[in-house]
Order: C-alpha cells, then sequence, then structure tokens
C-alpha cells in the first residue's frame, strides 16, 4: 500500500484523531479544551457527515453528536467534567455517528478509571481520594437535585485531584479506533 492510499483511506477518522491529539495536549496543559476546537469539530462533522450521506447522513451526524452529548452531559451537570470533553464527544459523534461514539464513549470510560487510579497511587493520596469517591457515589445515590449535586461539586472542587479528561478521550478513542480497524 503506497503512502498516499495510507493517508486517505479513512481519512475522516485520521482527521479526527488528530484534533483529539491537540485537545489532549491542550487539556493536558490548560485543564480546558477550548471552545475553537470543539465547534468546529461539531459543524465540520455534521457537514461531513451531510456531504457523505445527504439527509440522512446529516441525520446520523445529529443522532452521533445527541450521544456524544449524552454520554457526559450528565457528568458535566454536577460539576464532575468541563464543558470542552462534552463538546469534544459530540464533536467525534458528528463525525463517526452514534455507534462508534457510544464504543468510544466506553473505552474512555476505562481508560480515565485507569488513569485516575494511577494518578491517586502516584499521589500516595488512596485514603483520601477513596473516601471522596465513596462520598460522591453517596451524594449521588441521595441528592436528587442536579444543581445541589453541582453546587456541592463546586465546593469540593479546589480539593480534588483533576483529570484531563481530553486525555482519556484520545487515547480510548484511538485505542478503539485501530482494535475496530478504522484508521488502516
Amino acid at each position: 500500500m503506497d503512502w498516499q492510499t495510507l493517508l486517505l483511506e479513512n481519512w475522516h477518522v485520521k482527521l479526527v484523531c488528530v484534533i483529539l491529539i491537540v485537545a489532549a495536549y491542550i487539556d493536558g496543559k490548560q485543564l480546558k479544551v477550548p471552545n475553537w476546537i470543539t465547534f468546529p469539530m461539531v459543524l465540520t462533522g455534521l457537514a461531513y457527515s451531510a456531504w457523505v450521506g445527504g439527509l440522512d447522513g446529516l441525520g446520523a451526524g445529529l443522532w452521533g453528536m445527541t450521544v456524544g452529548l449524552l454520554t457526559l452531559l450528565p457528568l458535566y451537570a454536577v460539576g464532575g467534567m468541563g464543558a470542552g470533553d462534552v463538546k469534544l464527544m459530540a464533536g467525534i459523534g458528528a463525525w463517526l455517528g452514534a455507534t462508534v461514539t457510544w464504543h468510544v464513549f466506553i473505552a474512555t470510560v476505562v481508560v480515565g478509571a485507569v488513569m485516575a487510579i494511577i494518578m491517586v497511587l502516584w499521589k500516595r493520596a488512596w485514603d483520601k481520594h477513596y473516601g471522596n469517591f465513596l462520598m460522591i457515589i453517596m451524594e449521588f445515590l441521595t441528592v436528587k437535585d442536579p444543581r445541589k449535586l453541582s453546587e456541592i461539586a463546586a465546593e469540593r472542587k479546589p480539593r480534588m485531584l483533576l483529570l484531563p479528561y481530553g486525555i482519556p478521550i484520545c487515547i480510548g478513542s484511538i485505542g478503539y479506533f485501530v482494535y475496530s480497524g478504522m484508521i488502516y
């Protein structure tokens, strides 16, 4: 296979990978995925979906974007994640559709959990963060008002070990793309 074929085959998946790498780098440095990455990613993903599939493609892109939003929106709503991470998942959905986005979400949850455990062990703060984890679970089970959960999370945030979730999104996504044969 020549380099042109390698580069152009599934180019849209490779473009998403480049965007995810840039977003992960910035998130790792600034704890933020900026709008100048996420909004164009969503809009161009929808345009691409419409271009390759017409109205049905646009519908698939919109459904993928919705799935991307819905996967992380609950965590954002209670202060457990930044809006940029949510919009990054929406961008994946706009470009690659709902099924791929759901599988990517599952992969990012696994990568994020492993990264969080490694970070806690590295900081030698297992007891503190395990206690916080149990407290957060109890809050989810007992506090029914999302606004109250968000307030509690905002109060706790300065004391928490923050995980730039753009990194697990990038690693989980690319890992899934390789696993499923999408970037060959």
